[in-house]
């Protein structure tokens, strides 16, 4: 999507621990127009999938869910990352570690919100190593769930996240795939 990788190239910082920051745009401060739009990328994308509801891992993938939602018409369900005494009853959860905090966490969805005939499009901002994907992707098949197909914004496709996840014979579909990048010159090249 060149919209996204134009705005990558303009804003986005490249640092060391290939680690691309996009928080101008992406998950600290939002630009909801270019949601918007990516809404309407993902939904020409995966508009021949029966998807009754998306799911997507807090925090930085619910904004990006929610816009994709409305053009969908479907609800989101995120897994949460922390438990917290206002959810309750029966719980899927599994491990995820985060490539950009360097660390494992439990994420859970309640069993309430995600059951065997929903069709799910998993959606995140980013797709590295596939952590959390595979986590996704566990709590959709433990429900008896089906992963219609996965909607990532960046995917680093240096890492082997997306060969994993394609490799699994899931649809999925990265608006901006960057081939490469350099913290110390800066420059960001996309598939």
């Amino acid at each position: 999507m060149k919209l996204l990788e134009d705005r990558i190239l303009k804003d986005g910082v490249v640092k060391e621990g290939n680690v691309l920051k996009v928080d101008s745009f992406l998950n600290h401060q939002m630009d909801i127009n270019l949601f918007n739009a990516m809404g309407k990328e993902f939904k020409k994308l995966f508009k021949d999938h029966n998807i009754n509801k998306i799911v997507t891992i807090e925090a930085s993938g619910i904004c990006i869910a929610c816009i994709v939602a409305q053009h969908f018409d479907v609800p989101v369900v995120f897994a949460k990352k922390t438990e917290s005494i206002n959810l309750d009853g029966a719980v899927y959860s599994v491990p995820v570690e985060s490539f950009t905090h360097k660390r494992t966490s439990n994420v859970i969805v309640s069993k309430k919100y995600l059951q065997p005939q929903d069709h799910v499009l998993i959606i995140d901002d980013f797709l590295a190593n596939g952590c959390a994907l595979e986590g996704l992707i566990s709590i959709v098949n433990s429900a008896g769930a089906t992963v219609e197909g996965i909607g990532i914004a960046i995917e680093k496709g240096f890492q082997n996240g997306g060969e994993i996840i394609r490799g699994k014979g899931i649809h999925l579909e990265s608006l901006a795939i960057v081939e490469s990048m350099n913290h110390e010159t800066g420059e960001i090249l996309f598939r």
